[in-house]
């Protein structure tokens, strides 16, 4: 029995994917071969059983590309069962709109909603052989979800989730309802997953989370001091656990809100020599009462406060490092004005970012943000984003050209045409020119000779 599975979206949607994938082949289904540069062609998908699609509702082209997959599968390929998980799979809308879909489930439901698809296309033999191990309480579905150990796409980087779900309810955000409340994982589970990734060779160690820097989980072991109940293990306390473990590998995260940004956690970052120096931080915009209808919790000011005391924390403790800021902003919120717009421009002069995620407002259905009136045009969200971008442009070059001369740690990620590409500490993409073999996978030194805008260069030392 054949299966395909087809991610849009987030690094937590991937993650998801490959716990998915290891669940359908411990459970009797097989992904077809053929190579990872080549489409589906029609004989492919012949062969396919089960295709499932791991959804993003983020923005509406998102949408639009699920829907479309699901019609062309449906009219080209009827035979193929469809299953329709990650953030539409819960969107009554979606249900209805979407015809042809054989399961919607939610991801924590995976493992027991995807049993009715298995007993329309497994024999009785086949079923009884692979029947998956099942949990009453929503808790220990979700548990059990994630304990399932993944198919690791990468075998240098790994995506470790470390919680899920958002209590933050932005308001033009999917994620509370696609996800749910915030569930911590145990942070026992963590380290485990973490020490077999460590012990496998992998060298980049990502940690994933809707709100990743809320993360709050009962203590290993489940019990505190005598007397003190219950030890809780933040998200710093976590990040330092992880530093502690043997090992030469790195360690990121994404992706942070600004209200659970707190001093112990900037330290804590700082310090920790294995926690690359890489702050990423979505202000979404610089105008407070845009950021006040989106409910983001906190003001222009009060962000700009939290990102002077990363950026001294990363000089006090790592002196020697150079480090990078990123965000995300959102253009073209409804009411946003070409004025209120101009403080997104400025913050972003302010902190000088190293790289931004633009995204122009997408209405979802079900959000606050969906009733109120989506009234600046598709033409203008370009020219906001455009114009952003220019400025990003500038302090983007003006922060690589800070890495000339200097000699840096980058993990390889592929070779081509007697060139390595691989990333740096702080998620810059460098290319390096070199006929020596055998470095895919490693993390080596660096001299760095040129800045571009997107990119730097360099050679073996």
């Amino acid at each position: 029995m054949y299966y395909y599975i087809k991610t849009f979206g987030c690094q937590m949607n991937f993650s998801d994917s490959e716990r998915i994938d290891s669940f359908m082949q411990n459970n009797g289904f097989q992904k077809p071969i053929f190579n990872a540069e080549q489409n589906l062609t029609p004989e492919i998908l012949s062969q396919l059983n089960v295709f499932i699609i791991n959804t993003c509702g983020i923005r509406q082209m998102a949408e639009d590309r699920v829907f479309g997959l699901v019609r062309n599968l449906k009219k080209d390929h009827p035979q193929i069962k469809i299953v329709i998980t990650g953030c539409l799979a819960n969107r009554r809308d979606v249900h209805k709109r979407m015809k042809g879909v054989d399961l919607f489930t939610e991801i924590k439901d995976f493992p027991e909603k995807v049993e009715s698809i298995m007993k329309k296309v497994l024999s009785k033999k086949e079923l009884a052989a692979h029947r998956p191990t099942l949990y009453s309480s929503n808790n220990k579905k979700l548990l059990s979800y994630f304990n399932i150990r993944p198919k690791y796409e990468n075998k240098f980087t790994a995506l470790v989730p470390i919680m899920t779900g958002c209590n933050n309810f932005c308001s033009y955000c999917v994620v509370p309802y696609a996800r749910g409340s915030e569930v911590s994982r145990p942070a026992n589970e963590i380290i485990n997953e973490i020490k077999n990734l460590i012990k496998t060779g992998r060298k980049h160690i990502i940690l994933l989370g809707q709100n990743v820097n809320s993360y709050n989980s009962p203590s290993p072991s489940g019990r505190g001091v005598r007397g003190e109940g219950i030890q809780k293990i933040n998200f710093s306390k976590l990040l330092r656990k992880i530093n502690a473990l043997p090992g030469k590998f790195w360690i990121s995260f994404v992706s942070s809100h600004p209200k659970d940004v707190t001093d112990e956690m900037i330290t804590t970052v700082a310090q920790c020599k294995k926690v690359c120096e890489n702050f990423h931080l979505p202000v979404q915009a610089g105008n407070d009462k845009v950021l006040q209808k989106m409910n983001r919790q906190y003001t222009a000011s009060d962000y700009l406060k939290i990102i002077r005391k990363i950026k001294n924390s990363f000089k006090k403790h790592k002196p020697d490092c150079l480090f990078a800021i990123t965000s995300d902003i959102i253009v073209g919120f409804p009411g946003e004005t070409k004025k209120q717009f101009e403080d997104s421009a400025s913050i972003m002069k302010k902190v000088k970012y190293d790289l931004v995620f633009f995204g122009q407002f997408s209405p979802r259905p079900g959000t606050a943000a969906w009733k109120m009136k989506d009234d600046v045009s598709k033409k203008e969200k370009e020219r906001r984003m455009k114009y952003l971008n220019e400025i990003l442009k500038k302090t983007a070059l003006a922060n690589n050209k800070k890495y000339i001369g200097k000699t840096i740690e980058v993990l390889i990620d592929f070779t081509k045409s007697e060139n390595y590409f691989g990333k740096t500490r702080t998620g810059k993409n460098v290319r390096i020119n070199s006929k020596r073999k055998n470095l895919v996978g490693k993390i080596i030194k660096v001299k760095i000779t040129k800045a571009n805008i997107w990119n730097l260069e360099g050679i073996l030392p």
